[in-house]
């Protein structure tokens, strides 16, 4: 499945799969974040952090008529405010998204998985 953006050259279509890893990328360079989750989330109680790699699988791209939706799945590092970690996420991605594909995001969707202490 694609994303199809026009310009005024033609038509480029980016794979989701593309998408996913650019937010998730870009998700990991905001402070407080300690990593992404897996969106099937709970086994037994713990949270699966993902590595570098598998950003993207903490990362669902939707669209539909009225746009292009992102919904992140996150762990946050203990000690921060959680909704100022949440804000910076959403200001990140829909930046880096509109900068690097010119793609016009409508709703970023942060759902915290859970909270981590980190060694700083």
């Amino acid at each position: 499945m694609t994303v199809q953006i026009s310009t005024p050259l033609g038509q480029i279509e980016v794979a989701k799969e593309v998408i996913e890893t650019i937010a998730g990328g870009a998700a990991m360079e905001c402070y407080g974040l300690v990593g992404m989750a897996s969106q099937k989330y709970i086994r037994d109680g713990l949270t699966e952090l993902l590595r570098r790699e598998n950003l993207k699988k903490g990362v669902v791209v939707r669209k539909d008529e009225n746009g292009v939706h992102i919904d992140m799945y996150v762990v946050v590092s203990y000690g921060t405010k959680i909704s100022e970690v949440a804000h910076n996420v959403q200001s990140k991605v829909k930046y880096t998204l509109q900068e690097m594909l010119g793609l016009q995001v409508d709703s970023v969707n942060i759902y915290v998985q859970g909270v981590r202490v980190t060694n700083s």
